[in-house]
């Protein structure tokens, strides 16, 4: 028999790595002396071990290294197993080959402006949200206005609170001077009926979009979204659904700075943020 130094040696596993082996049961040493409490291992042991550090090389936890040693795993399971495996590997690969693609994205534009790009881009999970809405051709973006004060009169009469960030849904396929066709929303949780012009439904998830942050006034948005567009074609997206802007903090008057949560509005326009996210999907 060997002692565990030997045996480590001849396994070229630390030592450590053998002790822990020990404590969570994968390995037990052939014998350990009573008095001194030395381990030692047989040279048969070496397969088991070998076992154990192919499995963990093929990516699996202990515990399952556990199970495939001790529970008599069939041929099918095991190849049950491994297919689930690749498919776990194979995802992890795709997302490192996007964030690749992005980090070289991002250099290529900091290579053509000589400068670090002032937004920064994010992409994200968007969940199902209840919302009472109005979708309308409206004259021009800034006419808009006149739907959110339909839409929140409404939800006085019904006292109904928004319980989220307030956002417009523009459906047009490119920039409008007129005739825009755009949808106000408010996130609500309240059972509360469509009436008229006003809808209520649930918007569905959109499992992926490219989102930055714009702050203060509309005057300069378009700089905000001729980078995020920049940036979605830069790294392989493309558009697959209408844009929306959510206004994490808006500005009202101060007469109705205390009809909505501190959080969500502003009399400061410097003070106003504004999320903008158009649905993505690799090209």
């Amino acid at each position: 028999m060997f002692k565990i130094g030997e045996f480590s040696r001849l396994a070229q596993v630390p030592i450590k790595t053998l002790r822990y082996y020990d404590e969570v049961g994968l390995l037990k040493p052939a014998q350990v002396d009573k008095f001194t409490d030395y381990r030692y291992y047989r040279a048969e042991q070496l397969a088991r071990l070998n076992r154990i550090l192919a499995f963990k090389d093929l990516g699996f936890t202990l515990e399952e290294v556990a199970r495939l040693l001790d529970e008599n795993v069939s041929p099918e399971q095991l190849r049950g197993m491994l297919r689930f495996k690749e498919a776990e590997i194979r995802e992890r690969v795709e997302e490192e080959q996007a964030r690749l693609a992005r980090v070289r994205a991002r250099l290529r534009l900091i290579e053509q402006e000589n400068q670090m790009p002032n937004l920064e881009v994010v992409i994200k999970k968007i969940p199902a949200q209840r919302v009472a809405a109005i979708r309308s051709i409206i004259p021009n973006y800034a006419a808009q206005g006149m739907l959110w004060g339909e839409l929140d009169a409404y939800l006085a009469q019904k006292q109904v609170s928004p319980n989220g960030a307030c956002f417009a849904v523009y459906y047009d396929t490119e920039y409008r001077e007129r005739d825009v066709d755009v949808e106000v929303c408010e996130p609500i949780n309240a059972n509360v009926s469509a009436n008229g012009k006003v809808k209520v439904y649930e918007l569905p998830t959109l499992h992926q979009v490219a989102a930055v942050l714009h702050r203060g006034g509309f005057e300069n948005i378009s700089e905000s979204y001729s980078q995020l567009l920049q940036w979605i074609g830069a790294n392989g997206f493309r558009i697959v659904g209408p844009n929306r802007e959510v206004y994490l903090r808006a500005v009202v008057s101060p007469e109705l700075l205390a009809k909505y949560p501190s959080e969500y509005v502003t009399t400061n326009e410097a003070e106003r943020l504004t999320e903008i996210q158009f649905p993505i999907e690799k090209a």
